[in-house]
This record gives structure tokens, C-alpha cells and sequence, in this order.
């Protein structure tokens, strides 16, 4: 957990609405993408029947019908949802002090 303190000489209440403001919309902005990049996930996973986990510790290019650019695709993909993720529980942790 993170915990943000605000120290001002005044108006402390409004800077730290402000920045929970700032982090709200960052969390809007991400789960927007992760929904995204979760969606461009599924024609990989039904195309080949399993999913992106275990694409990714058991699969390799050869296992593709697109070869290296499918692998690269889906790959991307995964990493992107995962790093998305990471970062939405980052925020979401966030407490703040006055």
C-alpha cells in the first residue's frame, strides 16, 4: 500500500482532492485499456482453444498457424494486460493524508 501526504500552508483539502482527482482519472484511463486489451485477447484464445496463461508458459511460435507475428501479437497483448493490471492495483492501493 502507498499512502500520498499532503503538506501545504494551506488549502491542503483542496490539493489533496485534486490529486485523488488526478489518480481517479488515471484509473478510469487503464481500466478503459485493460477492457480493451483484454478484448483483443479473445480471438487468440478461441482461435486456439486455451488461455493467454497458458499460451504463454506452454506455446511457442511453431504452435501457431500466424507463426512469429501471431506469437509477437498475442505476447504483446498479454504483457500489456498484465502490466496494465499491475498498475491499476498500484492506484487502487493508494491512501492519502492530509
Amino acid at each position: 500500500m502507498t499512502t500520498i501526504y499532503v503538506e501545504t500552508d494551506d488549502n491542503a483539502h483542496q490539493v489533496r482532492s485534486l490529486i485523488e482527482i488526478a489518480i481517479q482519472r488515471e484509473i478510469a484511463h487503464l481500466e478503459l485499456a485493460l477492457t480493451l486489451a483484454q478484448r483483443r485477447l479473445i480471438p487468440f484464445e478461441q482461435k486456439y482453444g486455451t488461455t493467454s496463461d497458458y499460451f504463454m508458459t506452454s506455446m511457442a511460435a511453431e504452435d501457431l498457424a500466424g507463426g512469429d507475428d501471431e506469437y509477437v501479437q498475442w505476447a504483446g497483448e498479454y504483457c500489456l494486460v498484465r502490466d496494465l493490471e499491475a498498475k491499476l492495483q498500484q492506484l487502487r492501493g493508494i491512501t492519502y493524508r492530509d
